[in-house]
């Protein structure tokens, strides 16, 4: 793989990672609700789910996916319920800070790690869209595992930096505001962003 190819890769990446989709509404959605320490969790978790979807494409499923209508659709509609799932726990949740909370209230950083694992690893349009995505910018003359290598890695560290920014940026909207009203407005417009995420992925169609 040239330098030049890499460059292309990594500025068409950030350009699609960008553009907010399922995984950043998650983000976003646990910044607001759940502030501070849901950062490392969230982000961690769409590290290892990435990580997990871009190995599951190169492994055939996600042709498998864009060629079976049936298996498509049913990822969709999981992963369009689990979103409001969550979307409707954080419209609920108690308007306090998370420093403050007590002891059993909010949501367990490893709870929200895997959340965000599972929403961005179970994602069927990442899936697919990583088998059509990826050979753009492979050479079938060099080997193909040191390509593939490259690339997972090169993808898996600009989504990771990318959920930093937004989670970032989402708390700091948050942590310059403590009162009760406003958090609880907070908590619900995070889970009004989930759910619309979920709404979104039940209308996505297979490209």
């Amino acid at each position: 793989m040239t330098f030049e190819l890499w460059l292309a890769f990594v500025l068409a990446a950030s350009i699609l990672l960008a553009i907010p989709g399922p995984t950043v509404m998650l983000v976003v959605g646990y910044a607001l609700g759940e502030g501070r320490r849901s950062a490392w969790a969230t982000v961690a978790g769409v590290a290892l789910g990435d990580f997990t979807a871009m190995t599951l494409s190169m492994l055939g499923l996600g042709a498998l996916l864009a060629a079976s209508a049936t298996l498509f659709t049913a990822l969709k509609w999981v992963g369009a319920a689990y979103l409001v799932y969550l979307g409707i726990r954080l419209w609920r949740a108690p308007a306090v800070l998370a420093g403050a909370a007590t002891e059993g209230n909010g949501r367990r950083p490893i709870a929200m790690l895997g959340h965000a694992f599972l929403v961005t690893a179970l994602n069927p349009k990442s899936l697919a869209f990583f088998v059509a995505f990826l050979p753009q910018f492979m050479r079938p003359a060099d080997p193909l595992l040191p390509q593939m290598l490259v690339l997972e890695s090169t993808f898996i560290l600009l989504a990771t930096l990318n959920a930093t920014l937004y989670a970032t940026l989402a708390m700091r909207l948050r942590g310059a505001i403590g009162r009760p009203g406003v958090l609880k407005a907070l908590n619900r417009t995070g889970g009004a962003i989930l759910i619309g995420a979920g709404l979104a992925t039940a209308a996505m169609k297979r490209g």
